[in-house]
């Protein structure tokens, strides 16, 4: 694992680079590298190799060109390049950027797909990540005595 720190370097904030890339990862797991299990961190973390079992975080989760990635994801954000085989929940935003491949149901209020994306799944936009809103009660009529 190697760790990275942010770099200032007095760029215009619209010069810097987007937070979801690479060099704003605090953690890559590399492409050599084979993971299985949970995963969870602060920061961003960028996964460039295998990974397989569950990942939970509030933050940004940048998945790789090279990365292949079978596994359920909460998180707050994900940027995807590579292979992702799973359902995703992200409470801010899911962007699939080309050529990823995903396979699975994605939960996010904001959803972004590139031209040459490959996606086979669901997707379902509302604000509440997928959980269950009752039914708004129907009001009756009055009942005649």
């Amino acid at each position: 694992m190697a760790m990275l720190g942010r770099r200032d370097d007095g760029q215009a904030a619209s010069q810097r680079p987007n937070r979801t890339e690479a060099l704003d990862a605090h953690t890559i797991l590399g492409q050599e590298a084979r993971f299985q299990g949970k995963l969870g961190f602060e920061g961003a973390v960028r996964i460039d190799g295998h990974f397989e079992g569950e990942i939970s975080t509030n933050d940004v989760l940048l998945i790789g060109p090279t990365a292949q990635v079978r596994a359920e994801l909460k998180v707050g954000s994900i940027v995807i390049h590579g292979f992702v085989e799973g359902n995703i929940t992200a409470k801010e935003s899911v962007e699939i950027k080309a050529p990823a491949r995903v396979r699975g149901n994605i939960a996010s209020p904001n959803l972004t797909i590139e031209r040459g994306v490959r996606f086979d799944g669901s997707c379902q936009m509302s604000g509440d990540n997928g959980a269950s809103k009752p039914a708004p009660k129907q009001a009756r009529p009055p009942q005649a005595d």
